[in-house]
């Protein structure tokens, strides 16, 4: 029997499993009393992330490596809002709910367990998809997109049912070129300074969530087989982000969780170190994305460097979640990642 040395499991969003059904039936079997909230799994076409949000945007308007054609001849550069279809998040939300009302009612989902929808920051996607010349005119369309979204999100489901997270790797990946970390023009915003464009980004998306509405943030280094778009030194930028967003946002917005990464060969006290500076209140959870397939005992290492640099009952718990969404990972590992975490968790408080 392993020691327990974290309470929860959090999952980010995408999960390797074929529908929404199989995702809350086997995520909800595999992990008893240890789920807060539990995402669809973001099947099918959504299992790449942001990929399904491509088609939104103006052929024009979208880099090529996704498929973008040049503007044709006399085309004047200029969009306008319609030129920016309206964002799928509400619809597969509503549609994944009305799944989760019928397990729960099975008692497949326990009553406790809320229904959580993984949002990505606006600036994802434009980031992600949109030619950078671009950037600057098609982000504010799509930020209404969103918005009207999130608030179709609210309308439909109950807020004792619902929980937000926001996804921010490009955000995350804007204070890394700022630093120098990233020397690719395709991670430079068309924004300056970079980090005040990102607090207020980030802020303005938190304020429109209700406050009886628990919100968790997604800060990480992405997950392409595996690997990071540059290695984190330590938890240094995402602790410091995460203690700017909190400090700038509105003091009433219900911040339930933070979920950093931590890389597989990491089990070092370093990089734990920067948690001792985290500002987030003991109501507000972290979950430390440090569960690797097959990976028990180096699982267990990290979650011990973590409790010797802040340990429990000194200020906060812990929680446990992979590093970044499933998506991509092979659907074989994933009894190994669900076995991990029970494991070396225990049950909700």
């Amino acid at each position: 029997m392993t020691e327990s040395l974290a309470c929860g499991v959090h999952f980010v969003g995408s999960v390797p499993l074929s529908t929404s059904e199989e995702v809350f039936t086997t995520l909800s079997g595999a992990l008893p009393g240890r789920l807060f909230s539990i995402p669809d799994g973001e099947t099918r076409d959504r299992e790449n992330y942001i990929g399904w949000e491509c088609a939104l945007f103006p052929v024009e308007a979208i880099l090529a490596l996704n498929g973008g054609k040049p503007l044709p001849e006399g085309h004047s550069g200029v969009f306008t809002q319609e030129d920016v279809k309206p964002s799928n998040y509400d619809k597969v939300a509503k549609e994944s709910y009305r799944q989760f009302l019928l397990l729960r009612e099975k008692g497949v989902i326990p009553p406790d367990v809320r229904f959580q929808v993984s949002i990505p920051a606006p600036y994802e996607c434009i980031q992600g998809h949109v030619r950078p010349e671009f950037h600057a005119q098609l982000e504010p369309f799509y930020e209404k997109r969103i918005a009207d979204a999130m608030q179709s999100i609210f309308s439909a489901i109950p807020a004792k049912d619902l929980a937000i997270q926001f996804d921010m790797p490009f955000m995350v990946s804007a204070l890394e070129y700022e630093r120098g970390r990233l020397l690719d023009d395709f991670w430079k915003p068309h924004f300056s300074p970079i980090r005040q464009g990102v607090l207020d980004r980030a802020t303005k998306l938190c304020a429109q969530v209700p406050r009886n509405v628990p919100l968790g943030w997604h800060l990480c280094y992405g997950d392409l087989g595996h690997t990071h778009y540059v290695e984190p030194d330590n938890l240094g930028l995402v602790v410091d982000f995460a203690n700017d967003l909190i400090q700038s946002m509105p003091k009433d917005v219900n911040l339930k969780w933070i979920h950093m990464p931590v890389p597989k060969d990491r089990d070092d006290l370093a990089y734990f170190e920067p948690l001792k500076r985290l500002v987030a209140g003991e109501e507000t959870k972290v979950y430390l994305g440090l569960v690797h397939a097959n990976d028990e005992e180096g699982t267990i290492k990290r979650l011990q460097a973590a409790r010797s640099v802040v340990p429990v009952g000194t200020r906060r718990e812990w929680g446990v979640a992979t590093e970044c969404g499933m998506g991509r990972t092979p659907r074989e590992e994933l009894g190994s990642i669900l076995e991990i975490s029970r494991k070396v968790t225990e049950g909700v408080v």
